[in-house]
């Protein structure tokens, strides 16, 4: 069981470790909330033929009209915001500092625990988020090379992973069924980004290879990689080790920008991701430690 875990959450690592890169090549030329709306709404269909396939549509009745709403209140939050915030970043910044930056996920998820679920704040959580956000200080120091509004990129990155923290508690505490959700929250997405995006740009055609980029990311990012995470945690007999492949994705994601988008691997960015990796893995060793002394 833990060899399957392993694979599936090696290949959501490796469709996620995708993702800046891929977005990065699409934003360039597509606006922003037309990939996400389009991209969004694939990713449902992808969701709802397999929930079909497996017959898991018929849990759709055991929802109320207030939980759909507050399945679509997560969407709102975790994949449209976040997703329109993290494109923004990839439009101004390269797509090795995007992702680097994203991985301040995990730390807002702690500092989010600590506000709304009363969480204790201690001396190594404290520690983690200072060390993630000199991460975050060191990658938004210099601007040599800018590609866009560097500070603009930072700030959308940063929000975006504020955003995806506190839908991961507020995910957390509602418990819903990951599939359904999943497809409720990319069909609430596709229709927000399509909405807002309608009002606020000047949608364009896609074209030719525009596409390919907007399917891997709607199919393989957006609804297979979470498919196979679910996957991977449900199959493991080692949670915490499994959850640990994820902080392989920013390392990955690294070569992939640097094999598709030809970006030059820089130190600064390498040091930014130490700091904010080594910030999650202090937090890690909080996790491990309460462990061995209910052992």
């Amino acid at each position: 069981m833990m060899n399957t875990a392993i694979l599936y959450g090696m290949g959501a690592v490796l469709i996620w470790s995708t993702l800046a890169a891929v977005v990065k090549s699409v934003v360039t030329s597509i606006p922003n909330l037309e990939a996400l709306a389009i991209s969004s709404l694939i990713a449902f269909l992808t969701l709802f033929f397999l929930n079909l396939q497996s017959g898991r549509l018929k849990h759709l009745r055991d929802y109320s009209a207030r939980q759909y709403l507050q399945m679509i209140g997560l969407g709102l939050i975790g994949m449209f915001l976040y997703s329109a915030f993290y494109y923004l970043g990839l439009s101004q910044l390269s797509s090795q500092e995007a992702c680097i930056l994203n991985y301040l996920w995990p730390i807002m998820l702690v500092l989010f625990s600590i506000l709304l679920l009363h969480e204790k704040l201690t001396a190594l959580k404290l520690l983690a988020m200072i060390c993630s956000f000199v991460g975050v200080v060191v990658l938004s120091a210099g601007g040599g090379r800018v590609v866009g509004n560097h500070l603009l990129g930072v700030i959308g990155c940063v929000s975006a992973a504020a955003l995806y923290g506190l839908f991961c508690v507020l995910n957390k505490k509602a418990g819903y069924d990951e599939m359904i959700s999943m497809m409720v929250i990319w069909l609430a997405t596709a229709a927000a980004s399509a909405c807002s995006g309608l009002v606020l740009e000047t949608w364009v055609p896609i074209v030719g290879k525009q596409w390919i980029g907007i399917l891997w990311n709607g199919v393989m990012v957006n609804a297979m990689a979470y498919l196979f995470w679910a996957l991977a945690l449900k199959n493991s007999s080692n949670t915490a080790a499994t959850a640990n492949l994820a902080y392989l994705t920013p390392f990955l994601s690294l070569f992939v920008s640097a094999l598709l988008l030809h970006e030059k691997i820089t130190i600064r960015a390498l040091l930014a991701l130490f700091f904010i990796i080594g910030g999650i893995l202090i937090q890690n060793l909080k996790i491990r430690r309460g462990r061995r002394h209910k052992i």
